[in-house]
Order: C-alpha cells, then sequence, then structure tokens
C-alpha cells in the first residue's frame, strides 16, 4: 500500500469509528422485503410449471427501511419516520427493525392500511443455490389524510432537533410528498445538518438538497438520452448536479464503481472494490447512501464519504438478499486494498 493509499485507509477507519456517535433520521417509503424459499419437488400435471415445497419466509426491510438499517448496523443511532400497515408484513417489517436496533417511534401506523410488500420467490434443489424465479410486489398506502400527514410532519419536526444528517429515500409510494421535503429541507437547513436525497424516479423534484446517490441509468433517465461513454456521463453528471443546485451528486455505476461530481471539482472517479460479478445488487443503493450520509454527518469530505460508500457498496452486492453491512467487515475492506 502506497503512502496515499496507506493515509486514506487512516482516515476512512477513523470516520469508522465515530460512527456510533451520530445520529441519523431517515424519512421515506418503508418496504417489506419478502423472500420465500422453496424446494423445486416436481413439474406440475396441471400445468407446465414447477411445484415448489415451502421451506420458508423471511422478512427484511426494505427501501428507507432498509436505509435505516444500514445505518443501525454501521454503529449509528438510526431513527426512521415513514408509514406501516398494521397487517401481517408491516407487523414482520415493524419487529424486524426493532431487532436491527432502528428507532420506530417515527412511524405512522394505519390500523386498516396495506404495507408495501416485494415478494422474492426463490427456487432450487434440495442442495442446489436457490434463485430468483419471480417477484411478486404488493403496493401499499400511497394516497394519506390529513392527519396522517400533520403526524409525519410532527414526526420530523422531533426528531431532527438532535441528528447530525437526514436521508430522504423516496420510492415513489407516496409519503415524501411536496410538503414533506420541503419540511425536511427546511427543519434541517436551519440546524445546518446535511441533507441527502435517493429518489428512484423523482430526483428532479428535489432541488438544492446537500447531495444525492442516482444510479447511472436514473442520470441518463434524467438526460433524456443513452449515455455512451465516460465523457458523456460527466457531461451530464454535472449539468444535473449545477441544475438541482447540490453541492455533490454521486453517481453509482455497479461494476464500474462510482463517479463524484463536486461544486467546483473534477469529476472523481473511483473503481469498484471486491468482486466484478456480484451475487445480489438487491438494496445496494440503500446500504450506498447511508454509508455515504454517516460518513458526511461524521465531518468527512464528499470524496472521502463516497470512498466509504463505494466499500460498503461492494461488500453488500456480494450477500444474498436484501443486506446489511458492517463497520468491522467495512474496516477490513479497507484494510485488503
Amino acid at each position: 500500500m502506497n503512502n496515499e493509499r496507506c493515509t486514506r485507509a487512516e482516515q476512512l477507519a477513523a470516520l469508522l469509528e465515530s460512527f456510533p456517535r451520530r445520529k441519523v433520521l431517515v424519512v421515506g417509503d418503508m418496504v417489506a422485503d419478502q423472500f420465500l424459499y422453496g424446494e423445486i419437488s416436481r413439474v406440475s400435471r396441471e400445468a407446465p410449471v414447477l411445484i415448489l415445497r415451502h421451506e420458508r419466509t423471511e422478512t427484511i426491510p426494505g427501501g428507507a427501511a432498509n436505509a435505516a438499517a444500514n445505518l443501525a448496523s454501521l454503529g449509528a443511532r438510526a431513527v426512521i419516520v415513514g408509514v406501516a400497515g398494521e397487517d401481517e408484513s408491516g407487523r414482520a417489517l415493524m419487529e424486524k427493525l426493532r431487532c436491527c436496533g432502528v428507532e420506530c417511534g417515527g412511524v405512522v401506523t394505519l390500523p386498516r392500511g396495506r404495507t408495501t410488500t416485494k415478494m422474492r420467490v426463490l427456487a432450487g434443489q434440495v442442495h442446489s443455490t436457490k434463485q430468483q424465479v419471480i417477484r411478486v410486489d404488493y403496493d401499499g398506502e400511497s394516497s394519506f389524510d390529513t392527519e396522517v400527514r400533520q403526524q409525519l410532519l410532527a414526526r420530523i419536526h422531533e426528531e431532527i432537533q438532535d441528528a447530525d444528517a437526514v436521508i430522504i429515500s423516496d420510492y415513489n409510494y407516496g409519503v415524501v410528498d411536496t410538503a414533506v421535503a420541503a419540511a425536511a429541507w427546511y427543519s434541517a437547513d436551519q440546524r445546518s445538518i446535511p441533507i441527502l436525497v435517493d429518489s428512484r424516479f423523482r430526483l428532479s423534484d428535489f432541488h438544492k438538497f446537500n447531495s444525492a446517490t442516482p444510479n447511472e441509468d436514473e442520470v441518463e433517465q434524467l438526460h433524456g438520452r443513452p449515455i455512451k461513454s465516460d465523457e458523456e456521463l460527466e457531461t451530464a453528471g454535472e449539468r444535473l448536479r449545477s441544475r438541482l443546485d447540490y453541492r455533490a451528486l454521486l453517481v453509482t455505476r455497479g461494476s464500474r464503481g462510482m463517479v463524484l461530481f463536486e461544486e467546483g471539482r473534477a469529476p472523481l472517479h473511483i473503481e469498484a472494490v471486491g468482486s466484478r460479478e456480484p451475487v445480489d445488487v438487491t438494496g445496494a443503493g440503500d446500504t450506498v447512501i447511508a454509508a455515504y450520509s454517516l460518513a458526511i454527518a461524521s465531518g468527512a469530505s464528499f470524496a472521502d464519504a463516497a470512498h466509504l460508500a463505494n466499500f460498503a457498496g461492494g461488500l453488500v452486492v456480494m450477500k444474498r438478499g436484501t443486506a446489511t453491512t458492517t463497520r468491522d467487515e467495512m474496516l477490513a475492506s479497507i484494510k485488503r486494498v
């Protein structure tokens, strides 16, 4: 390891040590990621389809809930504000979040509401690795009455008072409307704490936030045409950062790493760490923004935060399903490079 890499490794390790002293608030769309595992028993006589013998079903925090779970796994005080139904998926999701160490006092529960659930069916022979064969989505409530909206705003205002950073995790399921986004931005601005965005479909609606973590496909959609080269990505990324008035924009590129666009600096290309063949990319974006935001909340530069997020993303894509990473795993990964 050369001197520059050694110095960066020491800086990143010091940042990891500071994570348990930070509180990060996540506001957004909570999802119950369900994984149904089954053993292939035979082909049905009724139709040319496989019959699976059910083995088990697991419920894992997804969406904004996954970002919060990653914060907790990294040692931070993680607090979430969102909406969940009092259905079976919602109860399983809330139990899992509490077991992960996420504070759920900011969650508004809907007595007759349905929790957004994404069920992935994984099948295989008895001694083989299970492979995903289909995903079934159950959309939850996306239209909330005035009382629910007021509860969300009140809980954001309360939880942000001692937070070190805020994450907006928008999966377009209705929690982060204009009023919620504005309230979170205003409260964060009043306290001069960073507020970052991970929005799957509506990034262009979020102006003047500190940073965001879109993937390359999302940048391409906002660019309006295919991006065919690194040079074109640099142009599109910087134009998007400037248009949205962000201090920085971190674009994730899967096996090609990341590119950081920072105000007043040349684009910073960061190579991917670990294997070029990911096991599962489910929820990797939630891990990236959790590590990135937590590092910024700990006083890191955007560049150091991006490098830490790169390590976190590289670790989580080597795990099956919606997963989290830990400070110990990240430290070991940093030392290996």
